[in-house]
C-alpha cells in the first residue's frame, strides 16, 4: 500500500537512486528534562532559547502600536464631522475596540513569556510603528488610519517571518492579529474610495 505523500526517504532515494536512511521523529529527551526544572518560569522552557527577550521586545512595540491606534481611532470617532461621518465614526469606534482587544492579547502573551508589558504613556509614541493623528476632515482621518493599518500589516508580516518556528504560540497570535489588520485596511480603503 502506498502513502499519498512521499516520505523524506522516498524523496531522497528518488534523487540519488539509492534508498535513504529513515530518520525517526523523536522528542528531544534533554529538552524534556530541562522542562522539569525552573518551574517558576511557567510556560517558558529553555527551548525558547535566546529569542525570548527579542520576542518580548517585538510584542511590546506591537503593543505600543495598538494602543496608539486605539487613541487615534477614538479621537477620530469623537471628532468626525460631515454627511458621511456617523457611519464612518461608528466604524472608527469598532476598529478602536478591536485594536484594544489586540493590545490585551499582546500584553497577556508578554506576561506569559515572563516579560512586562510596557504601558508607560511616555514610551508609546517612541515604540509605536504607527503615528497618532489629529486630522480635522474625514478623508484625512480615513487616510491616516489606512496608512497606520498598512504599517501594522507590514510590521506583523515581518514579525511573523522573524519569529517563524521559534515561538509557534506567538506566531499564531500575530497571524490572527494580522488578519484583522488586513480586514481593517480593506474597509478603510473602501471608505476612502466613496
Amino acid at each position: 500500500m502506498s502513502t499519498p505523500f512521499p516520505t523524506a526517504a522516498a524523496k531522497q532515494a528518488g534523487k540519488s537512486g539509492q534508498p535513504a536512511e529513515h530518520v525517526r521523529l523523536q522528542l528531544d529527551e534533554a529538552g524534556l528534562k530541562a522542562a522539569r526544572r525552573d518551574l517558576s518560569d511557567g510556560a517558558v522552557t529553555p527551548a525558547y532559547g535566546p529569542w525570548r527577550d527579542d520576542v518580548v521586545k517585538l510584542l511590546n512595540d506591537a503593543l505600543a502600536t495598538e494602543l496608539v491606534c486605539v487613541l487615534r481611532y477614538r479621537r477620530h470617532h469623537y471628532t468626525a464631522v460631515g454627511v458621511a461621518s456617523p457611519a464612518i465614526a461608528d466604524e472608527f469606534l469598532v476598529h478602536a475596540n478591536e485594536e484594544l482587544g489586540h493590545a490585551d492579547r499582546l500584553a497577556r502573551r508578554i506576561v506569559e513569556l515572563g516579560g512586562e508589558p510596557d504601558l508607560n504613556p511616555a514610551h508609546l509614541l517612541q515604540s509605536s510603528h504607527a503615528d497618532y493623528d489629529e486630522s480635522k476632515d474625514l478623508q484625512s482621518m480615513i487616510r491616516a488610519n489606512l496608512v497606520a493599518e498598512r504599517v501594522a500589516v507590514e510590521s506583523y508580516r515581518q514579525m511573523i517571518e522573524l519569529i517563524g518556528p521559534k515561538d509557534p504560540t506567538t506566531r499564531r497570535l500575530l497571524e490572527d492579529v494580522l488578519a484583522d489588520e488586513e480586514k481593517h485596511a480593506d474597509e478603510l480603503s473602501d471608505w476612502l474610495e466613496r
